[in-house]
């Protein structure tokens, strides 16, 4: 005990709790962190779609898709790989609905949530490699900010330090006296363990990853997809020796964590693609790759049924050439 308490003069406290209420109504910290990182993802990938050519407000229009998908991926995939927690003997299979309570796989929720913006590229007529580059950096500071929720929550943590950076566990008690580390209060602040704060490694790990690919999206001027694999290439290598540290339970495979295995195999698979896809040329130039889409907003292809944009272009030029010819024609 006295080693324990040498530590604590010199560790990071946690949040004593992860949920606040107004009345009835719970105000979580964990969901608080999530709606976070999706504006800060949105707005900056208008920005950058902006930069690249895009059309202001074409980024809301996709992450009206991509967000919904994202989030029933990311559930979907940890309730599969982590399906012990919600089913067996004295398991309440409900809780795999209480998405609030923490728990979304960043594989299921990119793999959906691609999905999802593909389907609302291809209804505006945009190549999604080009979109992907553009949001690729907001996408992995939303991670950043969305392990913030995992800190209220006590959750992600690897196994006991003394390095001057350990996070300190408390004992945390709903007012029935139960013990609940999500969604009670610390009794008091000594802590219970003194931990590696896992979710803090990769919060910093993601941060780097974006300063890396906004480099070097800057410097090469990368397009078709590359920043986005560079992107996926970047967080699975950080991704993989985290994992390796985490203490909190997990399906295992050959002994390893399930994470372990698919940060490698999504790791290489992203370096394949950003090889390949250089044979494609530098970036995009996304006003030319863009598919015309009448006001149904299904797709067409160029040269067919032109944009409204485009017909608004042309009835303008028409008007103006009406009215220079009659402003020469002869009295």
């Amino acid at each position: 005990m006295n080693g324990l308490n040498a530590a604590v003069l010199a560790t990071i406290p946690s949040p004593d709790r992860g949920v606040w209420y107004l009345g009835p109504l719970p105000i979580r910290a964990y969901a608080l962190c999530i709606i976070a990182g999706i504006i800060v993802a949105i707005w900056w990938g208008e920005r950058r779609w902006v930069e690249r050519g895009g059309i202001k407000g074409e980024v809301t229009d996709i992450a009206v898709w991509a967000v919904p998908f994202g989030l029933v991926g990311g559930r979907l995939y940890h309730v599969i790989t982590d399906n012990q927690k919600y089913f067996g003997p004295g398991k309440n299979p409900l809780a795999a609905l209480e998405i609030w309570n923490g728990g979304l796989g960043i594989w299921g929720a990119i793999a959906l949530g691609a999905v999802g913006a593909w389907i609302g590229c291809r209804r505006k007529g945009i190549p999604l490699p080009a979109m992907a580059d553009a949001l690729a950096p907001g996408i992995v500071v939303a991670q950043a900010i969305g392990r913030l929720g995992n800190y209220f929550n006590q959750e992600l943590y690897g196994g006991d330090t003394t390095l001057p950076w350990g996070l300190e566990i408390y004992r945390r008690v709903t007012p029935e006296g139960r013990e609940d580390a999500l969604a009670g209060v610390a009794i008091d602040h000594t802590p219970i363990q003194v931990v590696h704060p896992t979710f803090l490694y990769e919060l910093l790990w993601n941060l780097g990853v974006a300063l890396l690919i906004v480099w070097a999206d800057r410097k090469f001027r990368l397009g078709h997809g590359r920043v986005f694999a560079l992107y996926v290439a970047g967080y699975t290598a950080g991704r993989f020796w985290i994992e390796l540290m985490r203490t909190d339970e997990a399906t295992l495979v050959f002994g390893q964590r399930v994470n372990v295995f698919v940060s490698a195999l999504v790791f290489f698979g992203a370096i394949a693609y950003f090889v390949v896809a250089r044979s494609r040329g530098g970036r995009e130039d996304v006003a030319a790759v863009r598919t015309a889409h009448p006001t149904d907003g299904e797709p067409v292809e160029p040269g067919e049924t032109p944009s409204r944009e485009a017909e608004a272009v042309e009835e303008d030029a028409e008007k103006d050439k009406k009215n220079s010819s009659e402003s020469v024609k002869p009295e």
